[in-house]
Parts: structure tokens; C-alpha cells; sequence
């Protein structure tokens, strides 16, 4: 097996432990949203750049976990706009890195087999010139594989969520939320 064969098993088999870690046993999100000091809790909204980085804060610590477990370092992107998300650098070995990038979309409410579409970013000059590193944590050509962790959840219905509102800590399990699309699967990127 290539060293890319088994990350990609290895992410594999781990991600199938990220159900657990950000649903509840009702398939809603463990977050609810956003607290202050005085304990208000301010609900989500359905802005898939806001979900998104809810998401990869959220599944840090399991990331770190995977890291940890199978003996590699994580470098995250230095800019907003740099790819990837996170490189995963071996650490008995710094010639082996993967590429991971996180994708969050919604299902079409109206055909729920199908999902609203993924952006793939801007892919710049590193795209072209695989050893640029320009918009891109390391060469392109230096990553030993390109992964995609996409991510795929139910939108509620926008009327059940008032932006506007605060809700107490008390209150945590009342507020409602989106509800990812078991399970989350890597897949490789070329």
C-alpha cells in the first residue's frame, strides 16, 4: 500500500467518529452557537462560511487527536485564502505531507438527494506551476496526496431560527440546529 493509500484509510476510518463528536443523539449539532460572558447564547445562522469555520474549530481537537495518533504534525494555512486547510507533515519524515481542505454545503431541501454544491476555491498559480507557493502552505507538488473533508447538513427552516434572539445557557437544548448528514467522508482530490 502507498503512503497515500493508507492516510487516506487511516482519515477514513477516524472521521467516522465525527458523528458522535458534533451531533447529538437526534441528529441535531452539538453547537448551538456563540456565548458571551454573561452567558447568552446567540443562535447560528445558515451562512455556510460561518458553519464552516464552527465546524473546523469544532473537530480541531479530533484533528489534533489524528495527528497525535498517527505520528504527524499540523500546519494550518497562514492566510484565509490558502491552501489547504490544514497540511498534515509527518513527523519522522517532513518530504511526506497531505493536503486536507475543508467543504461544508446543504442538501436542496426541495430534492434531498442532492446537495447544494461544493466550491473548490480559487486554485491559483500554484494550480499551474506545481511548485509555486503562491496562495499555498507548501508546493503542491511537495503534498504526497490532496484530500477534501466535505461535509453535508440539513438547513432548518429559516422561520424556527431567530437570529436576533439570546437565549440562557439554561436554555442550550431548546435551540435549534442544523443537522449534518452522517457519515463525513474524506475523499482524494487530484
Amino acid at each position: 500500500m502507498t503512503v497515500k493509500e493508507v492516510f487516506e484509510n487511516q482519515l477514513k476510518d477516524f472521521v467516522s467518529q465525527f458523528q458522535e463528536h458534533i451531533s447529538t443523539d437526534d441528529g441535531q449539532w452539538t453547537v448551538k452557537g456563540f456565548i458571551d460572558v454573561y452567558k447568552n447564547v446567540y443562535t447560528i445562522s445558515s451562512d455556510t462560511k460561518i458553519i464552516s469555520k464552527i465546524l473546523e474549530i469544532h473537530l480541531f481537537p479530533k484533528i489534533m487527536e489524528f495527528a497525535k495518533t498517527y505520528g504527524y504534525k499540523i500546519v494550518l494555512a497562514e492566510h484565509q485564502n490558502y491552501y489547504p486547510d490544514i497540511s498534515f507533515v509527518k513527523e519522522d519524515d517532513e518530504s511526506i505531507k497531505f493536503a486536507v481542505d475543508f467543504k461544508t454545503t446543504y442538501r436542496n431541501a426541495k430534492k434531498p438527494f442532492l446537495c447544494n454544491g461544493f466550491t473548490l476555491g480559487s486554485h491559483g498559480k500554484y494550480f499551474e506551476d506545481r511548485t509555486s507557493t503562491k496562495n499555498i502552505q507548501f508546493p503542491y507538488s511537495s503534498y504526497s496526496g490532496h484530500f477534501c473533508l466535505g461535509i453535508i447538513y440539513n438547513r432548518v427552516d429559516g422561520s424556527s431560527i431567530d437570529e436576533t434572539k439570546a437565549y440562557k445557557i439554561d436554555k442550550l437544548r431548546s435551540i435549534v440546529s442544523v443537522r449534518p448528514k452522517p457519515p463525513i467522508q474524506p475523499k482524494p482530490i487530484h
